[in-house]
């Protein structure tokens, strides 16, 4: 027997000025149904998310919640048909309790009955089997466990179809597991849940169904269990992928000796991050993996010198340098691209163009300021290089979609012409085109000599770019592989389990 349709949008139109964000889109959501809404940056995915929730007003179309037409025009509207939304950002109040987050804003009255709000909530974590205490402070729960509690209190509220925005993009293996078990728990009792994400892998561990999007129109709705993922990617780009398991292969090797470009003895940071010695030749891609926690970023900042260095010493082109602050590593040749892209990597206020210089206006010094007409004529170039998509180089760089955000900062650091450059989580939260686009750079600027570190939280993704892993626990080296070691079995072997390498 089909299962009931708890959700069903049905010919969505949404136009803004100069583009038709969705074109007759239609979706169906059933109960106790996972379902993954994919597509690229620019498909169509938030904006159809932002329609069945109430933030924007759809231009034309139905939508139906239990087979009924229902009138969404606001978050509250949305709520009352049973249409709950996590987004990635959690929106509670960590230096609230746990109980407190799941009831806030629901009571009729100012009276808040403390003891039966802790009791509820007990009752919901409980059978849920959440891992967290209704007196605890929210602040005090790992990411997923936040998360979890936001589904909480999202799923109290009688909620029929639950969507998930990137829930699992700052979770580590473990924690995603949870994750996925709550998930599992749901549908089980007939919650309808939308799933967004870029992680492939995740769709095809805990959904049933797939709808792609591409430039704001319904490519198709499809079973992941008969959907290869290789076809998948082809749906959500619009062309064939003949090299997409290949993109190892087509690496041209640089073709130089391979000298040593930067070697770090007993490097030590303030972040915890224990001496270890590391070196990497001309031409080489190497990367640091690891789970969340492990040390790999805060490895390739005490390179970089973004965190402060306790110990050790560094040879640039088999010279001893001293590089205890970003400055320092800059001015001998060495870039870095950060984890956190709206924290540390972009200022969003300032245009394309004025991010893009930054890292070579402070190589010059801002008493030799780089003119106008020069960095206008830089970013054309690199713009049409990288093929940023952008309305003009001084439209704000967080107009951007992310994956276009990342790529500036790739430019930036490019204009410097680094021998040495650390991408770290540079594929992260962006579609899988651009992924691409941006794998293939890195192995074309290898090609050319530069020497690049490449930190992902995909293993695929490592095995796909990196000819040497470093392997880390506990924020120290347990492994380095290479050649026919360079498998996924064996990362995480020894990742689980491996020996100490140094430190």
């Amino acid at each position: 027997m089909e299962e009931k349709i708890v959700l069903s949008a049905k010919g969505i139109y949404k136009e803004f000025p100069g583009v038709k964000a969705l074109q007759n889109v239609s979706f169906t959501l059933r109960q106790g149904e996972i379902h993954a809404l994919m597509g690229e940056n620019g498909a169509g995915k938030s904006t159809l998310v932002k329609v069945l929730t109430g933030v924007y007003e759809k231009d034309k179309g139905k939508i139906e919640v239990d087979g009924k037409v229902s009138e969404i025009r606001s978050p509250q509207d949305a709520q009352d048909s049973g249409i709950s939304t996590v987004y990635q950002e959690i929106t509670l109040c960590p230096n609230l309790t746990v109980a407190e987050n799941m009831f806030i804003g629901r009571g009729k009255y100012h009276f808040v009955n403390r003891r039966a709000q802790e009791k509820k909530a007990e009752e919901i974590l409980g059978k849920l089997n959440i891992p967290a205490k209704a007196k605890q402070q929210l602040g005090t729960c790992s990411l997923a466990v936040q998360q979890m509690v936001a589904i909480a209190r999202a799923v109290d509220m009688e909620c029929k179809v639950l969507i998930l925005d990137e829930p699992t993009s700052s979770l580590d293996e473990r924690e995603v597991e949870l994750l996925f078990t709550l998930m599992r728990d749901l549908k089980k009792r007939g919650v309808g849940i939308i799933f967004i994400t870029h992680f492939l892998e995740q769709v095809y561990e805990v959904c049933d169904k797939i709808t792609v999007l591409r430039n704001g129109e319904l490519v198709g709705e499809y079973t992941v269990s008969e959907l290869p993922k290789v076809q998948l990617i082809s749906a959500m780009l619009g062309k064939d992928l003949e090299d997409i398991s290949n993109l190892r292969n087509s690496r041209r090797e640089y073709s130089g000796k391979g000298e040593i470009v930067y070697e770090a003895e007993g490097l030590s940071s303030a972040e915890g991050v224990r001496p270890f010695n590391f070196a990497i030749t001309k031409g080489e891609v190497n990367g640091f993996t690891g789970l969340l926690g492990s040390g790999r970023s805060e490895s390739v900042r005490a390179i970089f010198a973004a965190d402060r260095v306790t110990g050790g010493s560094v040879k640039v082109n088999g010279k001893d340098v001293k590089i205890t602050q970003p400055k320092e590593a800059m001015k001998n040749g060495i870039g870095y691209l950060p984890e956190d892209r709206k924290g540390d990597g972009i200022i969003q206020d300032l245009s394309v163009r004025e991010n893009l210089i930054l890292a070579l206006q402070v190589l010059k010094g801002f008493t030799h300021p780089i003119s106008r007409a020069e960095s206008e004529k830089l970013a054309d170039e690199f713009i049409d290089l990288l093929e940023i998509k952008t309305a003009s180089k001084e439209t704000p760089i967080k107009s951007l979609s992310g994956g276009n955000q990342q790529k500036v900062i790739l430019a930036r650091w490019l204009l410097t012409h680094p021998q040495y450059l650390i991408l770290d989580e540079p594929t992260r939260g962006i579609d899988v085109g651009t992924k691409l686009e941006i794998q293939k750079q890195v192995l074309k600027l290898a090609s050319e000599g530069v020497s690049i570190t490449f930190i992902s939280s995909e293993i695929e993704e490592m095995l796909s770019v990196c000819s040497r892993l470093i392997v880390m626990r506990d924020r120290k080296i347990v492994g380095e592989l290479k050649d026919e070691m360079l498998r996924q079995d064996v990362i995480m072997k020894t990742i689980a389990g491996g020996k100490e390498k140094n430190g």
